[in-house]
């Protein structure tokens, strides 16, 4: 029911007098979908649960095809049923009959049912709906919540409805948000809550459009802002209510016009147009130090358009600062690329020696072999006596007499140190001299929680049954985080500079506080890092600082095994560990506050990062 292109949008319909002139209204208004009852409102009256005579309770599935009905139907549960009523008849009566409805939506092969919930009991009608998931595999839910709370007074948030809801089914993968809009802007805290949750549709009201200047439908410019918001998220749109005078293929193409904005804002963007299909998927971080890259992944990352044009900058300033303008054509500087891969960081150097007017000799040092192949091709081809190439770990490679003016690296990973720079460059500073210039200069990770029920289920289902029960939850995992919400500011982690004199230990502890400012739920931490490469010249990924454009890192995220319920003004403690035994380094962290928490991946036992 998703197109490829442009906003997927259902056309409601609260007792249509037939289906099929319903969905041929829908199609011809270039809707991709009908929401309908499961059981029209004719039918309710005349069923008798007591009664043991067959009897036709909803409309007959030959109206539409098999593939119709299974590739173009949203079927709504009956919203009088009480399954949550202190009146036993009553809440029996509702459990047949809602068993009758989810039974027939399952012969129909509908593609999801939608329930709604209209307030905050609702632990039995989560039951059902949780054992009609688990005998159904084919089928998801859209639970029907409002955005903003009811005018009822005494009803609390609707996030609250929806997050009992579906912890009582187990945080369920197929169980999807359909929020429900009224024409009231959502405070910021209670829709960047929202923003958290796997929100599948957003359902409009044909009441709320304005008509602009040519006489067509338009959402109101705040509202209009809100639904930009969930763009991201590839939410589809539910267009509900009467035509208001308008023809109804008018709000879909409304709605398809602000969608192929948001697409064409995306391709402007180099980083949300490279991380595209990757929003929320977990990866494994790279270990570059233990495996030797592949071809393909040089090539994506050298295509930053940000990355290495810092670099360059960063390498003109160190030049222009190490040589002197009266020393421009007579002192040579000497910089080594430790960990140059196919030579991008080199090319950087020679074009900042241009631009800088000053002389350079570059050593690039690179252990991966199949990468020494391309600079020694790039040297024989392009370079010459500019640049000697050097096949060898750094940490080992024995220069002689020869030190470098510059250091020039990028051995930086989602969480600044985890791909083990500390280690190279610490380890290689005999390869420096003693007023040698490091490039970058210093890093610093970062950490802040997070609420995403997206990415707690993605990490659940990574399960491995060859390993340890608790491997999924003890692994950080690289993501491009999109169906999150932050629940406080990241917070700086641990920092390394570089050269560093005296001693060196690589191992850190950090202890972080962040106070919660509304009612929400913890699943783990978002990792990110700044990096300083020289003076002023920055690069980073934490979100408040991202370096506009640059795409070579996507945050890291460290699970939770359990989510935990937070109040607002809980103070979350995070202990954080960053640990070396010489052969393999890892992490371990875990909370304190508000609840205390077992410690993760305890002596790396299920992620380490080889030495």
């Amino acid at each position: 029911m998703m197109k490829k292109s442009g906003a997927s949008c259902g056309l409601s319909f609260s007792c249509p007098a037939e289906i099929q002139s319903a969905l041929q209204v829908a199609t011809v208004a270039g809707y991709d979908f009908l929401v309908l009852p499961i059981v029209h409102p004719r039918f309710r009256n005349s069923v008798d649960l007591q009664s043991t005579r067959p009897y036709s309770f909803t409309r007959s599935d030959l109206l539409l095809t098999s593939s119709e009905w299974t590739s173009l139907v949203v079927g709504v549960i009956s919203r009088h049923l009480s399954l949550d009523s202190s009146v036993m008849s009553v809440r029996r009566d509702a459990e047949e009959a809602l068993q009758k409805e989810l039974n027939f939506a399952a012969h129909l092969g509908l593609p999801a049912v939608m329930v709604n919930l209209n307030g905050p009991n609702n632990v039995n009608l989560s039951r059902m709906i949780y054992s009609y998931l688990l005998k159904n595999s084919n089928c998801q839910v859209w639970v029907r919540v409002p955005m903003n709370p009811p005018k009822v007074l005494g009803l609390d948030e609707p996030w609250h409805w929806w997050d009992t809801f579906r912890g009582n089914a187990n945080t369920e993968k197929r169980l999807n948000l359909a929020l429900s809009l009224d024409e009231a802007m959502a405070d910021e805290q209670r829709l960047k809550r929202w923003l958290g949750e796997p929100v599948k549709c957003l359902i409009l009201q044909t009441s709320f459009f304005l008509v602009n200047k040519k006489g067509y439908p338009v959402l109101p410019r705040a509202l209009q802002n809100m639904v930009r918001q969930f763009y991201p998220l590839r939410v589809q749109f539910i267009i509900e209510g009467r035509n208001m005078g308008q023809d109804m293929r008018f709000y879909q193409q409304y709605l398809d016009h602000l969608f192929r904005q948001e697409e064409d804002y995306v391709n402007s963007d180099p980083l949300r147009k490279y991380a595209s299909g990757y929003e929320d998927f977990l990866q494994n971080p790279l270990q570059p130090l233990m495996d030797n890259l592949e071809s393909g992944t040089y090539e994506v990352f050298e295509k930053d358009p940000v990355k290495y044009s810092e670099y360059q900058k960063a390498i003109h300033r160190a030049l222009i600062d190490r040589v002197p303008e009266t020393e421009a054509k007579t002192k040579e500087v000497l910089i080594m690329v430790l960990g140059a891969g196919r030579g991008p960081l080199v090319r950087a150097s020679i074009e900042a020696a241009k631009s800088s007017g000053r002389k350079i000799k570059v050593i690039a040092v690179e252990k991966n072999t199949n990468a020494v192949v391309t600079l020694l091709t790039q040297k024989d081809e392009q370079w010459g006596d500019l640049v000697d190439v050097v096949s060898g770990d750094m940490r080992e490679w024995k220069s002689g007499n020869v030190q470098a003016d510059i250091i020039v690296s990028e051995l930086l990973g989602s969480f600044g140190d985890n791909e083990l720079s500390p280690e190279c460059l610490y380890d290689a500073q005999h390869l420096f001299k003693e007023d040698a210039i490091s490039i970058p200069s210093s890093y610093t990770s970062y950490t802040g929680p997070l609420q995403s029920a997206k990415l707690y289920q993605e990490v659940r289902a990574s399960a491995d049954p060859e390993k340890n029960s608790q491997y999924h939850y003890e692994t950080p995992y690289v993501v491009h985080l999109q169906n999150r919400t932050e629940l406080a500011l990241p917070q700086p982690l641990f920092t390394f500079k570089h050269p560093l004199t005296g001693k060196i230990d690589n191992s850190r502890y950090e202890v972080k506080n962040f106070t919660v400012d509304m009612d929400s739920e913890l699943h783990g931490f978002g990792g990110y890092f700044e990096c300083t490469l020289y003076k002023d010249v920055m690069i980073s990924i934490t979100p408040q600082t991202h370096s506009p454009g640059m795409f070579s890192w996507f945050p890291i995220f460290f699970p939770l095994r359990n989510p935990v319920k937070l109040k607002k003004g809980d103070d979350i403690e995070l202990h954080f560990w960053r640990l070396n035994n010489g052969k393999q380094v890892w992490y371990e962290w875990c909370i304190t506050k508000p609840v205390a928490v077992p410690i993760h991946n305890p002596n790396g036992r299920s992620y380490t990062i080889g030495l």
